[in-house]
Parts: structure tokens; sequence; C-alpha cells
């Protein structure tokens, strides 16, 4: 499987070679910042506990990071022996500030500057009018561009998540709502800005996200139900792309063979032809009643569970992320999903399973295209 990750990445490049002290140095780092990123007021030696690190290690890190203004000593840390209390520890969240932009598969364009907790300094929203091709660039590069000035400190890069297929090198290989066929866009923002530039699909941008500004600290499936339903997995803080970089395609898995709605690909009993908003409105608008209306979401929430059973018990899962409107997805739709599961993996596969609606999903995957930033310059999930 593909992954992207710093760390995955990192493993690459030093893979088949010595690793040399440069590289060692630059994952402590990371290790160092990952525990503040989750926890504010640690001390040196509970960093040392945490990453396995010598104290010297520590130090030395930790100094490096002051001198940089990415860590601040806030102040005293509780006390863990003898004499003065140790000093407390902190990401100093204000001390950078990155720039996030999420390209909608309707038409607008909404971007961002936030800290490196994920609070905005600046937001705007902007209409794309139908643009697309080098239009569409354009909107958005003049978008970045006044992002860009209203930053309040050093930008470390620049996120951007669009619809439609996207490789590892930053280029979108088909997204057919922006008419944009193999656009190498990390590079086209990289020389108008001068900046590093991280370039993900929505879905996986939305599962960035949780996993770095919702209460999951493992690996996810996300689930976006939408005009159509797809989904992200993130395995060890990296999102599997597969080597067609399309993983997660999973609305046209048909759960109900030979029976069942006509999906818009011409096969019978798609997920998507199941489970998308508009046709899930649609049937509900047609119930007769409500207790119809219960049944139209429960046999839903079962062909949502019959397509991720199989992933829950392949990969051993135990957070299900479904990002979507509450209204429809909340309640029954869920529960069904869940005892789909329940009868399709083994007990201690669903003993510890989490079937939820998206903590953060009012701007997933804005706050996912800082995540990646965060992940691929500082080793941050």
């Amino acid at each position: 499987m593909t992954t992207t990750s710093t760390e995955g990445a990192a493993s690459r490049r030093t893979r088949g070679r010595r690793i040399r002290p440069e590289d060692a140095r630059s994952n402590n780092r990371r290790l160092v910042l990952q525990a503040l990123h989750r926890e504010d007021g640690l001390s040196r030696a509970d960093i040392a506990r945490a990453t396995g690190l010598s104290r010297v290690t520590i130090s030395d890190l930790v100094g490096e990071l002051v001198d940089e203004q990415l860590v601040v000593e806030s102040g005293p840390g509780h006390r863990s022996g003898p004499g003065a209390p140790s000093r407390a520890l902190a990401l100093s969240r204000s001390s950078r500030n990155v720039v996030a932009v999420s390209i909608s598969s309707g038409d607008t364009i909404e971007g961002a500057v936030v800290d490196l907790g994920g609070a905005a300094i600046a937001r705007e929203v902007v209409e794309r009018g139908g643009a697309t091709g080098p239009e569409a660039l354009e909107v958005l590069g003049d978008l970045i561009d006044r992002l860009v000035r209203s930053a309040e400190a050093p930008i470390l890069g620049i996120g951007v998540s669009t619809p439609g297929v996207v490789d590892g090198a930053g280029v979108v290989r088909e997204s057919s709502h922006l008419d944009w066929h193999d656009v190498a866009l990390r590079g086209i923002l990289f020389d108008r800005t001068g900046l590093p530039v991280s370039v993900t699909n929505g879905l996986n941008a939305a599962g960035m996200g949780e996993l770095s500004f919702g209460k999951v600290d493992h690996d996810l499936l996300l689930v976006r139900i939408g005009a159509g339903v797809g989904a992200a997995v993130i395995i060890n803080g990296a999102v599997v792309h597969g080597r067609n970089w399309a993983a997660g395609e999973i609305g046209h898995v048909v759960v109900t063979a030979g029976e069942g709605p006509v999906c818009a690909c011409g096969r019978t009993g798609c997920l998507e032809a199941w489970l998308s908003v508009p046709k899930l409105e649609a049937r509900l608008a047609g119930a007769p009643d409500e207790s119809a209306a219960s049944d139209i979401r429960r046999e839903a929430g079962r062909c949502l569970g019959i397509a991720l059973s199989p992933l829950v018990a392949t990969l051993g899962l135990t957070d299900v992320v479904l990002s979507g409107p509450a209204e429809l997805i909340e309640g029954e739709l869920i529960e069904a999903a869940r005892a789909a599961i329940a009868v399709r993996v083994l007990p201690i596969l669903f003993d510890d399973l989490t079937v939820r609606l998206a903590e953060t999903h009012g701007d997933l995957r804005l706050r996912g295209a800082a995540a990646l930033v965060l992940s691929e310059t500082l080793g941050l999930t």
C-alpha cells in the first residue's frame, strides 16, 4: 500500500542506506514536538519518558526549539522529586502560521490562516463563478496571495484540499469538477509563492483533520457521505492511497447484488445509490410515514455496515468516523451500520469498535489541509 506521512517519507529516503545523524536528529525533533502537540505543560523529564530519548538529548533538542521560538517555557511544572520544580514546556502555537485552502466540489473555495493549534487568524470564502481549468487556478492563486498577506507569523507552508485524484507529487491527475487533468498544483503554487505546498484530495484532508484536531490518536476510517460516498483510511498517522492514488472509492462497492436502486455508474445496488445524500433524501421525501422513513434510514445504515465490515476485519480498525449531514446520519443509520458490522466480524474486532459522527465535520477538509502541512513540515499528527 502507498502511504503519505512525514515519518513514512523519511523511512523511504533512508531505506537501503545508513541512517545519518541528521536523520536521527530530525526524527527526534518530531518526537518532541509531537509530545507537546498532544499535551502542553510537560517537563523535559516527562518528554524523555514519553519518547524514550535520553534526558541529555531532550535538553539539547528543547534548547534548540526554544531558540527557534517553536517551544516556550510556560512556568513551573509538577514536582517530580527533591529540589525546585521542573519547568513546564508548551508548543508556541502562535509562533508559526499555516495557509489552508479547501476547494469544494460545488462553487466555493474556502481559505484560512491558522496557527499551530488550528485556531483561525483570518478566513475568506470566494466563489469560483463556474470557473474551471486555468481560470480556477487563478481564482485559487489570488485567494492564497491574500491569505499570505494576512499572516501574523512566519508561514510554514500552504495546504490545499481539492476534489479529484491527487498523487504524491502534488499533481491533480483528474478533477472533473475543476476540469483539471495532470495539473502540477504543488509546483504551480510553489512558483507563485515560494512557500512549501502540500496537496491532497478532500477525503484524505478530512481524515487528517479528524486525526489531528479531533480526539483520535490511532488508526481511523473516515467515510464522507455527500453527493457521493468515499472513504479515507489512516494507519499509523499515514493516509493510505494505493498504487493508483484512488484508495477509498467505496461508493461503487455493490452491497445488494442484483437488487436495489440503480447507480449512476449503471450497476444496481452500489453503496452510493443507497447512501448518498441526494438518493437518501429523495427516498425519505417519498416515505408515507415516519415508520417507513425509519426503515429507509436503517436499510442505508445496513448497506454501509456491509461495505465497511471487510475493512474493519482486515485492518483491525476501532474507529469509524462518518462525515455528512447529522440529521440524516445520526441515530438509526449509525446504529444499523454498527449492527451490520457486528454480525459480520469476530467479536474481538467489534467489542472496541466505535461508529460515530466526525467531531470537527464543520470545516474538516480545511483543517485537514492545515494538518497536512503540520505533518509534512513538523511531523505533527
